[in-house]
């Protein structure tokens, strides 16, 4: 079985056009998936549909085999646990620390009382010291997250959902704010998690080169629809075309040859 189930999911805002369109798509547990379109093509809505930041207008998602959009309170709360959230612009406490930031990845486990008073063991505490320490973040632990560089901003958003143990990581446009070498810094790492934790991730990017450099299949998607769905290797000229535009087509040729794909 899946680890992750979409079928027919369709997400709409009142009577504009729908964000999504009748979107199906399968992810076994492990794989590295990279979602590739335009602004505005529905990547992000579509990652927020799946942990249910916002509601489905249709269709159902399922994780582990649990169908997501039936799931209310304490149900939600847990099985949101095992779907870390990794955002572009970081969604981090300026004024709390790095380890307090990280800590919060916990709070799915919390009760209400648990979570206001910020009541953490130190099992816990000591799982996310261990965490920032291997994402390089030692140093910065009892840093406010204000004083960090955007890539370490990101590399605290990891940690966030490294610790709450997830099955699944859900990336959405997670290089999008950063440099060229803090971009890779976080693409490097996300890989090494896919890799070494056997966490499967699902990233949005906009950059195709980084897709295909990093992952394994690669789904297009534009105007809400899945364009193209499968390895780089299979990505030709024509759906590049379609996804972004008849002036992109060109571009994954020079890019297959950089990447040797």
């Amino acid at each position: 079985m899946a680890l992750l189930q979409i079928e027919a999911l369709t997400k709409s805002y009142g009577n504009e056009a729908r964000a999504l369109d009748q979107i199906s798509f399968s992810i076994q547990a492990g794989e590295f998936v990279a979602i590739i379109g335009p602004s505005g093509a529905g990547k992000s809505t579509l990652l927020r549909c799946i942990n249910r930041l916002v509601d489905l207008t249709s269709g159902d998602v399922r994780f582990a085999g649990v169908s997501v959009p039936t799931l209310r309170g304490g149900a939600l709360r847990r099985q949101r646990t095992q779907i870390g959230m990794i955002f572009q612009h970081y969604n981090l406490v300026n004024r709390l620390s790095v380890l307090e930031n990280v800590l919060h990845g916990r709070l799915g486990y919390k009760n209400m009382v648990q979570g206001v008073l910020g009541l953490y063991s130190e099992t816990e505490k000591r799982e996310a010291v261990r965490i920032l320490e291997s994402l390089g973040l030692g140093e910065q632990i009892y840093k406010r997250c204000d004083q960090l560089s955007g890539g370490q901003k990101q590399r605290v958003g990891i940690a966030r959902a490294l610790v709450q143990q997830p099955k699944m990581l859900l990336c959405d446009e997670p290089i999008a704010s950063l440099d060229p070498n803090s971009a890779k810094i976080i693409m490097d790492t996300l890989q090494q998690i896919n890799q070494k934790l056997d966490i499967t991730v699902l990233v949005n990017l906009h950059q195709v080169d980084v897709a295909l450099a990093y992952a394994q299949r690669i789904i297009g998607v534009n105007r809400g629809r899945v364009i193209f769905d499968g390895p780089p290797a299979e990505l030709q000229q024509e759906q590049i075309q379609q996804i972004y535009g008849s002036e992109s087509g060109e571009l994954i040729f020079s890019l297959r040859e950089r990447y040797a794909i």
